[in-house]
């Protein structure tokens, strides 16, 4: 994916200080709120320790932008022209479920080739990347100990491949 970097304004003399602009997006102003046609989920095996479930959340959404570019929004600036990195153009719904709710997830987001990430069990112990994906590669698609799966594709789609989980609490 090609950025285009964002510029700082040319800087003029200091000026008497001003409010900080207060105009927002129509949503945040009471507008009508963007729907999207497609979502990511997130769905964590329930009995992960808090670090776990962080770490894994942000392995597992890091490919979507990388294999997916349409889910990447825009660069970010401040009104000082600082610029940020894009991120997801949407929310990220998290889940929590079962081994086996987390094992049938996957089977139907495999049915229904949605582009996915996973994380097992195995990753906890890796140091990097290369032992992940050895790791990974090492073990059936059936017999993956599954922590955590990534998806991303239309609404409804997604929504029964996390059929049976909950929101993350």
């Amino acid at each position: 994916m090609t950025t285009t970097p964002i510029t700082s304004p040319a800087r003029t003399a200091p000026t008497a200080p001003t409010a900080a602009p207060t105009a927002l997006p129509a949503a945040a102003a009471g507008g009508p709120p963007v729907r999207f046609d497609t979502k990511i989920a997130v769905l964590l095996r329930e009995d992960l320790e808090l670090w776990q479930r962080l770490n894994v959340t942000a392995f597992l959404v890091s490919g979507l932008g990388t294999d997916v570019p349409e889910v990447v929004g825009e660069p970010y600036a401040d009104a000082d022209g600082t610029p940020y990195l894009p991120m997801f153009r949407q929310p990220v719904l998290v889940f929590e479920a079962s081994k086996e709710t987390l094992t049938a997830a996957h089977g139907r987001a495999l049915s229904r080739a949605l582009p996915r990430s996973v994380f097992t069990s195995d990753l906890f112990a890796t140091g990097n990347d290369r032992d992940n994906r050895a790791a990974v590669r090492a073990v059936p698609k059936d017999l993956l100990d599954l922590v955590g799966l990534a998806v991303y594709g239309p609404r409804n789609a997604v929504d029964k491949v996390v059929k049976g989980a909950r929101m993350h609490p």
